[in-house]
């Protein structure tokens, strides 16, 4: 069973992520120069919560509250959903359904190991699906 752990090998570990002191402006300038739709918010090395562009459209544009003054620790989820290492993906998949969110922070004991994204899950059992596919197209023609 994949687990977040194969997904973090593949796509590296490093997280963009943001203080609670920042604006709001600057954190969506980052996810845009970034192309990403969240950033993990920091307190030293310990992940406090999520800034993505949900936030930004329900805590921020539709409360009028101005960008450029309004700091990410006033907008931001917490406390957030998170995994471990060594989470299956399908328990992953899960909550992020449940929850309706796209993106899951990995941290044990307050340390952030990365992030993955609902794209990287599907990503991985796209790509566990075309592995079985092969083989039994294999196993059928008897090549294997």
């Amino acid at each position: 069973m994949p687990t977040v752990q194969t997904v973090l090998e593949r796509k590296g570990a490093e997280v963009a992520t943001i203080t609670r002191d920042e604006t709001v402006l600057q954190a969506a300038r980052l996810m845009n120069q970034r192309r990403i739709g969240a950033l993990v918010v920091t307190e030293g090395d310990r992940a406090v919560g999520i800034f993505t562009e949900r936030d930004v459209l329900n805590r921020v544009v539709a409360a009028q509250l101005p960008p450029g003054a309004t700091r990410v620790g006033e907008v931001m989820t917490a406390p957030m959903a998170c995994c471990r290492r060594a989470t299956a993906l399908s328990e992953c998949r899960s909550v992020m359904t449940a929850r309706k969110i796209r993106h899951l922070p990995v941290v044990e004991d307050g340390q952030l190991y990365g992030i993955v994204s609902i794209g990287d899950i599907l990503a991985a059992e796209s790509a566990q699906q075309a592995h079985t596919i092969e083989y039994l197209h294999e196993y059928l023609h008897g090549r294997v």
